[in-house]
């Protein structure tokens, strides 16, 4: 019998940590689908209803960057996505005309916080190994 080495049980932990990933992605992603949103959507929502608590709060898009796991330009067609849905809605930075702002419309309000239980509850079962 084979002894796994410290390099082989820290590969074999990652591969684990990606396939847990991707199957959340995957079952948030149906989940969410018949709202007509994907899993990267509802990050983008979901950080702007925490970072923008109140109506008409903004937040700069390069502060979500890091935090959705997005290349910039593929967070900039998500976002445009988003807002050609009606969900946020974009403006300059008048301090700084490179910045751009991202707030998200009452109708992304709306939407967020009624599949946010949804998103929730995806979480709750794949992350505590209640799985189907």
């Amino acid at each position: 019998m084979a002894v796994k080495t410290a390099d082989a049980r820290l590969e074999e932990r990652w591969r684990d940590i990606l396939a847990v990933h991707a199957h959340t992605m995957c079952e948030i992603d149906r989940a969410l689908h018949p709202h007509g949103l994907g899993a990267s959507d509802f990050e983008v929502l979901d950080i702007l209803a925490t970072e923008s608590p109140a109506e008409g709060d903004q937040c700069r898009v390069q502060n979500l960057v890091g935090r959705v796991h997005l290349s910039q330009s593929a967070l900039s067609r998500l976002i445009g996505r988003l807002e050609k849905d009606g969900l946020v809605e974009r403006s300059v930075c008048a301090e700084d005309r490179r910045g751009v702002w991202v707030a998200l419309t009452p109708r992304g309000r709306t939407l967020h916080a009624e599949v946010q239980p949804l998103q929730r509850a995806v979480l709750e079962r794949m992350l505590t190994g209640q799985e189907r």
